[in-house]
């Protein structure tokens, strides 16, 4: 507030002079009263001293990383095992679903996967194709001594030593045998090719059903359900016996981490161009939240973002800070004040709030002067520091200004001045 102009002392000091003249009559009609000892009051000597300034802004705690807890497979529940509204840790298990059929699953898939793994091993070793190379090697002999007799026929033939229709036998022998060794060939070429097919096909099936032995686990895994993160833990919807599905709109309950504790809170346009101003530190001036009850939290806090508009109906732009909370105290939804340090006043005056009286709009104090006369003050007043005003202008340091005993104090009365003593809920906090 500003300091009372000239006009305001013309309107304050005439109701001063009233009050004196009506005092004065009274004793003139009643004749003289007997003189009364000085009113004790109570007072401070001004003094100067180096003050942080704070802004207040009101503020509400919220979660940002709240997590909804969701069933991914679908079974009746048997077991509960956390206690509502207690705190969880990331891991814990919270549900545990009827577990026989993903148990069977998991059996199933096991059982098919080993036996993808023996056909795949027959595959490799190669049984079949061994045989046809074996017949092959074979019917290759067989051709040789085909061969060796028709060469040992054909010049005892010539000497009439052997009959040609051995000869012919022999030839035909031959053909046949050499028939035989190309069916042979292909048969093992067509083997080697199915060897090869099957063992690319039982490892197939084999990368097949270890998949879906992984998905078995998986769907096992799921039907024991486990706490994301680590939070605070809120009612559960669904209770021992209910079905769960992956499809259910509702979740099964919630849980929301509280340490730190996240706060929003909003300036207006012109404290957030200030804000920008010494935005280099503003991350780091410590925040201090005052709750509901007037507390303050014991830990500091600190800005940690902004949002990218200003609201255009309130014409103010949110900040989000977080605050630590170990004790798990503080709860998203609680209402409060943030301070934050805007300014360290230099040499500055301060007075208890009871000392300043207000009339009319214009602030005074009363001041105990030479001969312990009470004085009038005009002052203006700033920023409020605790249960303190600071002083812009109106006292100089070594004024003595009377903060108790106002009502029996008047201008120009002698007083006995005493030094005030402070209750201790009357400090700052």
């Amino acid at each position: 507030m500003n300091m009372p102009t000239t006009l305001g002392w013309k309107l304050f000091l005439p109701v001063v002079l009233a009050l004196l003249l009506a005092g004065c009559q009274s004793q003139g009609a009643k004749g003289p009263l007997p003189a009364m000892p000085p009113a004790a009051v109570s007072i401070i000597t001004a003094a100067t001293e180096n003050v942080p300034i704070y802004n207040e802004y009101t503020a509400q705690t919220f979660s940002r990383d709240l997590v909804e807890v969701r069933a991914r497979v679908a079974g009746n529940v048997e077991k509960r095992l956390f206690q509502v509204g207690s705190d969880v840790a990331a891991g814990q298990v919270l549900y545990v679903l009827d577990l026989r059929p993903y148990q069977a699953a998991v059996e199933k898939a096991r059982g098919d996967l080993r036996q993808s793994e023996a056909a795949e091993e027959f595959a490799r070793q190669q049984v079949l194709l061994i045989q046809a190379e074996a017949d092959l090697a074979q019917a290759k002999a067989n051709l040789l001594k085909a061969k060796q007799d028709v060469v040992r026929l054909q010049p005892l033939v010539k000497q009439d030593a052997a009959s040609q229709q051995d000869l012919d036998n022999a030839l035909a022998a031959l053909q046949a045998n050499e028939a035989n060794v190309r069916a042979r060939e292909a048969n093992v070429q067509q083997t080697r090719l199915s060897t090869k097919s099957q063992i690319d096909t039982a490892r197939g099936q084999m990368a097949s059903n270890q998949a879906l032995l992984r998905s078995a686990e998986l769907n096992l895994e799921y039907a024991t359900i486990k706490s994301p993160i680590s939070g605070r833990i809120g009612d559960s919807i669904v209770q021992v016996g209910g079905l769960v599905t992956p499809e259910s709109p509702q979740p099964l309950t919630t849980i929301v981490p509280l340490d730190p504790i996240w706060v929003r809170f909003k300036l207006s346009e012109s404290e957030y161009i200030e804000h920008e101003k010494r935005k280099g530190a503003s991350k780091k001036i410590p925040l201090q939240l005052v709750l509901a009850d007037g507390t303050v939290h014991p830990f500091a806090g600190r800005i940690e973002n902004t949002v990218n508009q200003v609201d255009s109906k309130t014409g103010t732009l949110e900040l989000q800070a977080t605050f630590p909370n170990p004790n798990r105290s503080i709860l998203p939804g609680q209402f409060g004040r943030v301070r934050m340090n805007v300014e360290q006043r230099q040499n500055a005056i301060l007075v208890p709030q009871r000392a300043v009286m207000e009339l009319q709009g214009l602030q005074s104090v009363l001041t105990v002067g030479e001969g312990d006369k009470v004085q009038v003050r005009g002052v203006s007043t700033g920023e409020r520091v605790g249960e303190r005003w600071v002083i812009l202008q109106g006292l100089k340091e070594g004024d003595r200004v009377i903060v108790e005993g106002l009502q029996k104090a008047r201008p120009g009365a002698t007083v006995k001045p005493e030094p005030y003593q402070a209750p201790a809920e009357g400090k700052a906090r």
